[in-house]
């Protein structure tokens, strides 16, 4: 709800300066002479193209990540962001409106160059404006305890004492600790923290978390507990909620990790998102384009493939089943039969093998050529799928791999997809150890997602796809 608040009161500002921006732009354009100015055009009249305009700049700044991250920004770092995105969104309105006029001269050329500047000036110093003013009420706010992030401490000892004292002392971190989760078998008589602020452990840690509305969990460990760290962080991959673990002398000097301070505090911030919000937009939009056209011009091989699976075998052309999505919200996924019917009735969930004989002939084929999953293109539009992503399993096979594979529900974090960079680099799963080395892809994927990433997973499925390697 915070994290909401914040976005909405942003845009507001931003809409509200733009506005301003728009009114000075037209003064110092028309009332100042540099052009003659439009006749019957009063204040009023300027609102409507003016909350175009604004509208435009809200949706680029949208774009390119500019309503991502509000919270307690440097603002000299957001006062930079938004001079690097105001000077594309000012190029790409110069474009829009003028690319078109033919005729130029070095007398309007000069003239249009000097209208742009200008305008990003304006542009610049009006957004500039608001969120520093947003900025500084916001930190005002969190020395007076208002607004402030929930926070876990990770831990009891010593080092997360330090962090809590440090936090308690410096308000505007924007951090309160509303209590300590202890190590599975620790004792209270253990801990050098307020006994009562410590309100349960580790494996509590999802239930507490929604209980008390917490967006921040901090992982400080004692030396002799680090080997617990990685089960730790899978317990607390949670969705909206930020984890940072306070670094050992390694990792600071080795430089592997970056870290954040917070008033000499280095914290690391854990499994960051990597991809910038226009990528994604751009990634969603792809996902949109490429579907329709795939599914627009496969629709009379779709037809003869559901023909040959019926004239071959009983059953469904297309097949569908529940699989588990982003964040484990559960989708149904379509794709063509491959297998017989009731192939899975007497031995229940088990791992396609070599020769299966579940598979059909036909199935056999529809697999080396990857035809058989393109029904899930309608998944992709839905939203359920993206074209790139790790591949979707079944509920069974979820919690199975959430037991014994660590980190396995960070690959939850993304959409599923229709191939992957496990796809191209391994084969198939047939035991839980292939499991675990696809994992290792899919994790590489989640923490280096791109879209160049995902153009050469693209590339690489297509040279399958064209070389017959399905499996």
């Amino acid at each position: 709800m915070e994290k909401a608040r914040e976005i909405i009161s942003t845009i507001v500002s931003d809409f509200i300066f733009l506005i301003l921006a728009w009114y000075i732009f037209y003064y110092i354009r028309f009332e100042l002479g540099w052009m003659s100015a439009p006749s019957g055009i009063g204040p009023y009249s300027l609102f409507v193209p003016g909350a175009v305009i604004s509208i435009f700049w809200i949706a680029i700044f949208g774009v390119f990540g500019l309503y991502r991250h509000l919270y307690l920004i440097s603002r000299f770092d957001e006062i930079i962001r938004v001079a690097k995105i105001s000077i594309i969104g000012t190029l790409i309105l110069f474009f829009l409106l003028f690319i078109d006029s033919l005729g130029w001269t070095s007398d309007n050329l000069h003239q249009a160059k000097w209208v742009t500047l200008t305008y990003w000036l304006v542009v610049f110093g009006c957004v500039s404006t608001s969120r520093f003013i947003l900025r500084t009420i916001q930190k005002h706010r969190a020395l007076r305890g208002q607004g402030l992030h929930r926070a876990f401490i990770v831990g009891t000892g010593p080092a997360a004492q330090s962090v809590h004292e440090n936090l308690e002392r410096h308000r505007t971190s924007g951090m309160n600790v509303v209590g300590f989760l202890r190590l599975n078998g620790m004792s209270s008589e253990e801990s050098r923290v307020d006994r009562e602020m410590v309100i349960g452990t580790i494996d509590e840690v999802r239930e507490l978390v929604l209980e008390h509305k917490v967006q921040e969990v901090i992982v400080a460990l004692e030396q002799e507990e680090r080997d617990n760290l990685i089960t730790i962080l899978d317990q607390i991959d949670i969705p909206d909620v930020s984890v940072k673990i306070l670094p050992d002398f390694h990792q600071m000097i080795t430089g592997l990790n970056q870290t954040n301070q917070i008033f000499g505090l280095p914290l690391i911030d854990v499994m960051p998102d990597p991809m910038p919000t226009w990528e994604k937009f751009i990634k969603r939009l792809m996902d949109i384009v490429l579907s329709l056209l795939i599914l627009v011009l496969a629709v009379p091989l779709m037809l003869v493939i559901a023909v040959l699976i019926r004239m071959t075998s009983k059953g469904p052309a297309v097949f569908s089943q529940k699989r588990v999505g982003k964040y484990d919200k559960m989708f149904t996924m379509f794709k063509f039969r491959t297998m017989f019917i009731d192939a899975e009735k007497e031995s229940g969930p088990v791992w396609a093998t070599d020769n299966d004989p579940r598979i059909t002939p036909v199935g056999y084929w529809l697999r080396k050529l990857r035809f058989d999953e393109l029904p899930q293109f309608l998944n992709v539009l839905k939203g359920d799928m993206s074209l790139v992503g790790p591949r979707p399993e079944r509920p069974y096979f979820v919690e199975q791999f959430k037991k014994k594979i660590p980190l396995y529900s960070r690959r939850l974090r993304v959409r599923p997809g229709i191939t992957g960079w496990a796809q191209v680099k391994w084969k198939y799963d047939e035991s839980l150890e292939d499991v675990m080395e696809k994992t290792k892809y899919d994790l590489f994927y989640v923490e280096n997602i791109s879209l160049k990433m995902d153009f050469k997973i693209l590339i690489n499925t297509i040279m399958t796809v064209l070389k017959g390697k399905g499996q």
